[in-house]
């Protein structure tokens, strides 16, 4: 595309030595284009293409939201119902301590005042702690961590990342479609959008390997909180997961599509004005929107982004963990302004 082969290098070069694949995937008007480097993995001889599948980490959240916005559009749910209400039969009368009921709204938008992780979690996670660790982590944890928590700030209050509350949110909405989780979404977004190379699958066909610090790691397994971090995708999924989002959709999901870019609050950062919608990150530089998440496991880093006005969108993938500088993240941003 004119004028952002520069920027499109830069991501390369900031997925640093360790990175074996790179995919950047930009819409911009009309043109989609899925500029792919390297190979799945050092030393494999299969080229890193746009079918080639990576570890999204927290861009799993985008994917979840909007399957709370589609259930919310069926009358399935509603973003004002409480957690205790929706929480599994079984697993009542657990609950969370909380001074006011928790919305699936706070989950959605972090202001539940649930911690960064569920009571337990870090504990289990130590043996695996830079390879996989939420492993050794599964429903029943998930059950237990929500009997041991205790929030103290009234629910909507606060703006607090929390991978617990995505997590019980995904949960929630299993529960109440009848499916595990990536079951549920397969049916509700997955297949709708036409994202055949999507899944919660841990071993999906095409997959590159995941690096941290040019150590190979086994594929990421995060079985109690799915709706936080399980997903994986190929770079031209995404260029069509957020194509549907600058378009829009048919029935249901165009609905769901409109209500996850509407923002909810402001966030309270110095020097700051951005806002959380339902998930995703709104900015507006310039007077154009921006929306945008990124995400991480051990072995792979991952940004999204969408501007509705420009008609440009940007997915960047890389098979190796994220630096501590963001460098390869904020090289990504850098191709969506400029788009």
């Amino acid at each position: 595309m004119n004028g952002l082969g520069p920027a499109v290098a830069e991501v390369v070069r900031a997925a640093g030595p360790y990175a074996s694949a790179v995919t950047v995937a930009v819409a911009r008007g009309n043109a989609d284009e899925v500029h792919c480097h390297g190979r799945l993995g050092h030393g494999r001889t299969a080229a890193c293409s746009p079918d080639t599948v990576f570890e999204l980490g927290s861009v799993s959240k985008t994917f979840t939201a909007l399957l709370l916005a589609q259930m919310a559009a069926h009358k399935d749910v509603s973003l004002d119902d409480t957690v205790e209400r929706r929480l599994p039969r079984l697993w009542r009368p657990v609950t969370v301590r909380s001074p006011e009921p928790i919305r699936l709204l706070h989950l959605a938008t972090h202001t539940s005042g649930l911690p960064r992780l569920p009571p337990g979690l870090a504990a289990r996670a130590v043996p695996t702690w830079f390879t996989n660790p939420y492993v050794a982590f599964g429903d029943e944890q998930l059950r237990s961590g929500v009997a041991r928590t205790t929030v103290r700030c009234r629910p909507g209050s606060r703006y607090r990342y929390s991978n617990y509350g995505v997590a019980l949110l995904g949960r929630v909405l299993a529960e109440t479609g009848g499916s595990p989780y990536g079951e549920l979404l397969a049916e509700r977004v997955l297949r709708p959008l036409g994202l055949g190379a999507t899944t919660c699958t841990a071993d999906p066909p095409g997959r590159a390997v995941g690096y941290r610090r040019g150590q190979e790691l086994p594929p990421w397994h995060i079985p109690g909180l799915p709706g936080a971090g399980a997903l994986r995708a190929s770079g031209a999924d995404l260029l069509r997961y957020l194509r549907a989002h600058l378009d829009g959709g048919h029935g249901e999901l165009a609905s769901a599509l409109r209500e996850v870019q509407r923002p909810r609050l402001r966030l309270r950062l110095p020097r700051s004005t951005d806002q959380l919608c339902l998930v995703w990150n709104h900015r507006r530089p310039g007077g154009r929107d921006l929306y945008f998440h990124a995400g991480a496991t051990r072995g792979f880093t991952a940004f999204v982004g969408f501007s509705p006005q420009a008609s440009t969108a940007v997915a960047a993938l890389a098979n190796t963990g994220p630096s501590l500088d963001g460098r390869f993240l904020r090289a990504a941003y850098e191709v969506l302004r400029a788009a």
